[in-house]
């Protein structure tokens, strides 16, 4: 299952068991993408997560 990364446009090959929601890393940006979609195969910029500070 291939699908685009949404900040360099590079073809990325997703594993079989790819769920989604699952953060994968583009190979040749190193953006880190969520998986949006299984069908059709569909690719975000994960959301980064700040700190709370422990609040």
């Amino acid at each position: 299952m291939n699908a685009t990364c949404p900040e360099c446009d590079a073809l990325i090959t997703l594993a079989a068991d790819v769920v989604e929601n699952e953060i994968v890393v583009c190979p040749d940006c190193a953006a880190e993408l969520e998986v949006i979609s299984i069908d059709p195969p569909e690719l975000a910029l994960a959301p980064e997560v700040g700190e709370d500070w422990g609040e």
